[in-house]
């Protein structure tokens, strides 16, 4: 009987089993930013330890960073101690950073790719709830806490309980403006925020085969949202042909002897699963978030639901959502007028984000209502998008075209909502209080729908623009 990616990944670095059941895992790469890194390392200077291994944890800045004006020192003088607090501790124990002052610096999962540092086979761990990104690469990576980043600086290890896997099978067509943001919403819209809880999910299928290396991260990074704290894609051609002369990628025989490897580690053809989900693309449209989290989706085409036709369990979080959003059951969510736009963050801040939603800002104008913020993952795409033309592009259109950093995805830096502002948002959680306002309201959708929305004024369907 055949085994599963995320079985061999882990059985591979499994150390040991711990009186507690858990297993004790080599963590193969560490990434740590400034604000879930500083109380580890106050806790390993603490017990005297040293960080076991400084080539393996690798350290940048996106959360605080001020993406309209990132001169230092840093307005908010809270940013500025965590920016120190990392270019300290980086410093002290060796360990590379990916600093403002460099052309490396960007969002945690958008650099580790680009990179060529997130790679097949390997266990991924950091600081941060949406590391399931790396998982697209055909690696085992999670979210961890603080006392979890400080046992991988001194260890290199974690325990930890096995999870269950489940297959997501895709197949089918993508028809234009439809993308794997809104795969990944029709997903959590089926099987909840809570879904996945205990699983790992593994997405396969003809649709996910096809989609490239960038659309594939989409889809790993919000599998967290649906409780699944893994979420991966196997190896192909792909995902080598995207690592193939990155900076930490390998290289000439060591690039033959990786490429065996990883070739290895994908799922076999007779690998078991504990549960499966099918989807077909051929008829999905454009999906749109309209509640607080991101399992309360609708496609751009239909209706906002009933509460009385939800589940029961359900209807309670429809009830606030509603309260909250200041929407109507049963209205169309296409026509809801919005306020800002913000097209950016882990989930759709890399060069195909931008060339989408460049696409269908060409040539016209945003609503003179509507705030536009264009904010790209890192410094390389930020110079790739501007090698392209497209920054000229987002200005012509009205946008504000930003410096590198996580921006509007969450109230850890200015760049926040006002009030009761309604925002067009790429990225991952719409949360209440997510984007800095505690009445401010987020709508989720793909780069192409947030660019519509934007020149629309309003929810429309992309597709009618395209």
């Amino acid at each position: 009987m055949g085994k599963n990616l995320f079985d061999k990944i882990w059985d591979l670095h499994q150390v040991a089993t711990l009186p507690t059941g858990q297993d004790q895992l080599f963590i193969g790469l560490h990434l740590i930013h400034e604000v879930t890194s500083p109380q580890a390392f106050a806790m390993i200077r603490e017990r005297g330890l040293s960080v076991a291994r400084p080539d393996r944890t690798f350290a940048t800045v996106d959360h605080i960073v001020p993406t309209e004006d990132p001169r230092r020192p840093y307005a908010d003088g809270l940013a500025e101690e965590m920016i120190r607090a990392i270019e300290k501790n980086t410093r002290e124990f060796g360990i590379p950073f990916f600093g403002p002052d460099t052309d490396a610096q960007g969002i945690v999962h958008i650099i580790g790719p680009e990179m060529g540092l997130t790679q097949p086979g390997m266990t991924i761990a950091c600081g941060d709830s949406h590391t399931s990104t790396h998982g697209a690469f055909g690696a085992i990576a999670f979210g961890i806490g603080t006392s979890q980043i400080r046992d991988v600086l001194a260890t290199q290890t974690l325990a930890m309980n096995r999870l269950g896997v489940r297959r997501l099978w895709i197949e089918g067509i993508l028809r234009k403006g439809v993308t794997a943001k809104d795969i990944i919403l029709r997903i959590l819209a089926d099987l909840g925020v809570e879904g996945g809880i205990g699983y790992a999910y593994e997405y396969a299928g003809p649709a996910v085969e096809r989609l490239c290396m960038e659309e594939r991260m989409t889809l790993c990074n919000m599998s967290v949202e649906g409780g699944a704290r893994v979420g991966y894609v196997n190896p192909d051609a792909v995902t080598f042909d995207y690592l193939k002369g990155r900076k930490y990628a390998p290289e000439g025989e060591a690039w033959d002897r990786a490429l065996g490897f990883w070739k290895s580690v994908a799922s076999d053809a007779d690998a078991t699963f504990d549960d499966e989900y099918r989807m077909n693309v051929d008829g999905l449209a454009p999906m749109v978030t309209w509640g607080i989290n991101p399992g309360q989706a609708v496609s751009v085409e239909e209706n906002l639901p009933l509460i009385s036709d939800l589940p029961e369990k359900d209807r309670e979080t429809a009830r606030q959502a509603y309260a909250h959003m200041r929407f109507e059951e049963g209205r169309p969510i296409a026509g809801q007028k919005i306020d800002v736009a913000f097209i950016g963050s882990c989930t759709n801040g890399r060069i195909s984000d931008f060339r989408d939603a460049a696409a269908v800002l060409k040539g016209r104008k945003i609503a003179g209502h509507v705030k536009a913020l264009v904010v790209p993952g890192s410094m390389r795409v930020k110079a790739e998008a501007e090698k392209e033309g497209l920054h000229e592009i987002f200005r012509d259109a009205g946008c504000e075209w930003r410096e590198p950093g996580c921006s509007m995805c969450l109230a850890m830096n200015p760049d926040r909502l006002t009030g009761t502002q309604l925002s067009a948002s790429t990225s991952n959680r719409n949360f209440i209080g997510r984007q800095g306002s505690p009445t401010g309201r987020t709508l989720l959708l793909s780069p192409a729908m947030a660019a519509a929305a934007a020149v629309a004024g309003e929810i429309t369907d992309v597709r009618e623009m395209i």
